[in-house]
């Protein structure tokens, strides 16, 4: 009997040993598939990361390329806007050289006249406008009073003379004009 036992136990144990192995090949299976599907995630998580780096490496060398470009055309206006301004200027100087050439004749005043005529014809094409002109209402955003008169024929706080014009492109003030104003 106990022999018999013993092989009992030894069967029992048998069968839990192949149990037990047959559970460890399945949970070994069940792991390795794990592992090799983690792989493959990873792999392709990897390719993303690569991707996404090229994509932002590609990025960065763009904005660097338009700061660059931006700023070589921020420069370049400037000097484009400065020639286009001198050479509306230019022709007036030459003009000026001409008239003291001729500065004894008759016709001085007159070539004095035509060159004021063309300064502001420049002064009109670069957008520039002048104020200040006697009877305007005094404005000090706008002008420089640097006299003060008392005048009858003229309200109060009207431009009675004008000392220099003033000139703005837009809103932006280039020079006030400098008047004297009745009190």
């Amino acid at each position: 009997m106990d022999e018999e036992k013993v092989e009992k136990t030894e069967q029992t144990d048998d069968k839990s040993e192949k149990k037990e192995a047959k559970a460890q090949k399945s949970e070994t299976k069940k792991l390795t598939a794990e592992i090799e599907s983690l792989k493959e995630e990873n792999k392709k998580l990897s390719g993303e990361l690569e991707s996404e780096k090229d994509k932002y490496l590609r990025m960065l060398a763009e904005y660097d390329n338009f700061r660059r470009r931006t700023k070589a055309d921020r420069e370049n206006i400037y000097a484009d806007a400065y020639g286009e301004a001198l050479g509306e200027l230019l022709p007036i100087i030459d003009n000026i050289e001409r008239a003291i050439n001729f500065a004894d004749s008759a016709s001085f005043a007159d070539g004095m006249k035509a060159i004021v005529g063309q300064v502001a014809s420049a002064m009109e094409k670069l957008g520039v406008e002048t104020f200040g002109n006697v009877g305007e209402t005094f404005d000090p955003m706008l002008h420089n009073a640097v006299m003060h008169v008392d005048d009858e024929n003229l309200g109060e706080n009207v431009i009675a003379d004008v000392f220099q014009k003033g000139y703005k492109k837009g809103d932006r003030i280039i020079r006030h004009a400098m008047v004297k104003v009745a009190n």
